[in-house]
């Protein structure tokens, strides 16, 4: 925008765009709805290549998780209370099945949100 330095550009114009770069997609927090706060954990080793829920060979390098009750394909932004970093995955498995914890994250979806082991997350549906 003409006359803005590009701080308040970032401030004032990119919170309300939605958009796609390549494979990443940018959403705004305007368009995230709370949805749930729990413990998040990574799919443990051994997963890579398996068939998750919807039909798909899991992708550790994907940014893909797996919820009890979210419809397949739902996007979700995911953020490390302890960090504060969040990252957009897409639902395309069952569970986890650990009790107490309300989201299994890839290997890259809990790398970006310096997630190791389990921790406590937020979760916001796009």
């Amino acid at each position: 925008m003409v006359g803005m330095t590009s701080r308040e550009f970032t401030m004032k114009v990119l919170p309300v765009l939605s958009f796609v770069v390549g494979a990443l997609a940018f959403y705004s927090s305007a368009e995230a709805k709370p949805l749930q706060h729990g413990v998040a954990s990574c799919y443990g080793p051994g997963f890579q290549g398996r068939r998750t829920a919807n039909g798909e060979k899991f992708n550790k390098h994907a940014l893909t998780a797996a919820h009890k009750t979210l419809p397949f394909g739902s996007r979700v932004r995911v953020t490390n209370e302890r960090t504060g970093r969040s990252v957009v995955v897409r639902i395309n498995d069952r569970g986890p099945y650990a009790h107490g914890r309300v989201i299994d994250l890839s290997t890259a979806a809990a790398q970006a949100v310096g997630l190791s082991g389990v921790g406590k997350v937020s979760l916001a549906k796009l």
